[in-house]
């Protein structure tokens, strides 16, 4: 992430495109910010190229002239309006319709482009920040994007690692969050292996929505495992519970533990419940409510298996 800092300054540096790349959630608006940043002249206009189709997104880019259609009572700027001077971020450029991808090279190649409805060229002179989670070149090859608008937006490229690719971010990642969100909380040690081993498929942004809600269930100061999202405390549960049996099923000859079954040592299924229950007990310090979460059972029949089980 240092050397993507870096890329970032150099990139606001200059006006040529920027292709950022990147998962959903990888925070590709936020680096396409401080691309803009670095050389703040004009504003920073989003494009999302995903929440409208059709004639309303060329509408919303390109304006319209009054009259171009029923209800365009008068002139409406469009997006690369605002954007003239400063910077236009077309977010999930994968997405644009085939039309659109077009008449959006059209303007990158004249700096110029013609509202709906209206009979003049219209100038703009914008960098243009373009990201997507798609693989474009694939797209390309495809016939889903077009190859000259493609190498046109190409120019200098950046992509963002997933947070599973970077996990020693998640603690200061995680200090920043709490820093914004919280009331004085902190995070034990637990909570923190727990959000270190998850993987994160939302990446940046469900880190930031987990740490939100784990602050509005707790009054502080201390996050504990049982504030954690249910799908960390899964996932924890879940690693937990392969590393106590991988270390079972590599013990070799032991008979209280293990019945000989072809060849193999092979757990006995009552021992391999008593062993997960071992794990999620330590794993929580002794919280039966969450360690009954974490084995997807209710407390009542955690009480009973302790009670069998001798625990």
């Amino acid at each position: 992430m240092r050397q993507v800092h870096r890329r970032v300054t150099r990139m606001g540096k200059s006006r040529f495109p920027v292709l950022i790349l990147g998962e959903t959630g990888t925070g590709k608006e936020i680096v396409a910010r401080a691309i803009h940043n670095v050389d703040p002249r004009g504003q920073f206009v989003v494009v999302d190229c995903s929440s409208l189709v059709g004639p309303l997104m060329e509408s919303e880019i390109f304006g319209y002239a009054k009259g171009a259609f029923t209800g365009a009572n008068n002139q409406k700027l469009g997006l690369l309006d605002a954007a003239n001077g400063g910077t236009a971020f077309f977010d999930e450029i994968g997405e644009l319709a085939p039309e659109l991808q077009m008449k959006l090279l059209r303007v990158l190649q004249e700096k110029e482009f013609r509202a709906v409805g209206g009979l003049s060229q219209r100038a703009s002179n914008f960098r243009v920040v373009a990201a997507t989670n798609r693989d474009l070149a694939a797209d390309v090859e495809a016939k889903r994007f077009r190859q000259d608008l493609y190498y046109r937006l190409n120019v200098m490229r950046l992509r963002l690692p997933p947070l599973r690719e970077r996990r020693d971010d998640i603690p200061t990642l995680v200090a920043h969050f709490l820093q914004r969100y919280g009331n004085g909380h902190n995070v034990d040690d637990c909570v923190m292996a727990a959000l270190t081993e998850y993987d994160w498929p939302g990446n940046v942004r469900e880190l930031e929505h987990a740490i939100q809600q784990m602050v509005a269930m707790n009054s502080g100061p201390w996050l504990t495992p049982a504030d954690l999202p249910s799908a960390v405390v899964n996932r924890s549960s879940d690693r937990q519970i392969d590393a106590s049996l991988n270390g079972v099923y590599s013990a070799k000859g032991d008979p209280e533990l293990s019945v000989p079954v072809a060849g193999q040592n092979v757990l006995p299924l009552a021992e391999v419940e008593k062993r997960a229950i071992l794990v999620a007990i330590e794993y929580t310090r002794g919280d039966r409510t969450v360690a009954a979460a974490m084995l997807g059972i209710g407390r009542t029949t955690l009480y009973r298996k302790l009670k069998e089980y001798g625990l």
